[in-house]
């Protein structure tokens, strides 16, 4: 029992530290990733100075539901790039520990084990990023919402996700290249699209 609640805290904190610290980076980035949607999509208003352009961008955030989904996704998206790659330091060799990090312990050089929680903020960390891509753009994805069909496309987006930026990484020697980073990206990804299947039912069964 304290094994497991050893657990749960060192999970709880490290989630909470990995929010914590892009939030404000995240937050700005997808600010102003939005205004080249604006420019792309709603031209009409370019060119006209910042203060125009900062208007249009609080009205559509104001008006447009599609606008505060897209925001939200991009501001998660950017929190998982400064957690898996602006933020890392530099490796010699990424390829270092390709099978590692498949359990909840640690073993060093010296034999003694460490408690990691990787493995479950992996699942976490993809979690509610094919929750919030399913929410935005479902209509474009999948044909027919179904449990099926939203499981299968959370996991294929989750997978290549992940898959470019353990490539990223690999190429650009930030961290390490993980097949079980890999694994536990996919499913947590699609438990995010099982979550929003669920989500969406209990939403059409109230109406």
């Amino acid at each position: 029992m304290e094994a497991l609640l050893e657990i749960l805290k060192k999970v709880i904190t490290n989630v909470l530290t990995a929010i914590y610290e892009p939030f404000g980076f995240a937050l700005l980035l997808a600010f102003l990733a939005q205004f080249v949607y604006l420019y792309a999509y709603h031209p009409l208003n370019t060119g006209k100075g910042w203060k125009e352009a900062l208007r249009t961008w609080v009205i559509e955030f104001r008006t447009n539901c599609f606008f505060r989904k897209l925001f939200l996704l991009a501001f998660f998206s950017a929190m998982i790039l400064f957690r898996t790659l602006l933020n890392r330091n530099l490796w010699l060799n990424p390829l270092s520990d390709v099978m590692g990090g498949w359990g909840i312990w640690k073993v060093s050089s010296d034999g003694t084990k460490e408690l990691t929680t990787e493995c479950f903020e992996n699942i976490i960390l993809m979690f509610p990023f094919t929750a919030l891509l399913m929410w935005t753009t479902k209509e474009k994805l999948v044909k027919v919402v179904s449990l099926k069909s939203l499981a299968i496309k959370s996991a294929e987006a989750a997978f290549f996700f992940s898959l470019t930026i353990e490539f990223l990484q690999l190429f650009l020697r930030v961290g390490t290249f993980q097949l079980s980073d890999l694994f536990y990206n996919t499913l947590g990804g699609l438990l995010g699209g099982v979550a929003y299947w669920v989500a969406w039912k209990v939403r059409h069964s109230i109406r």
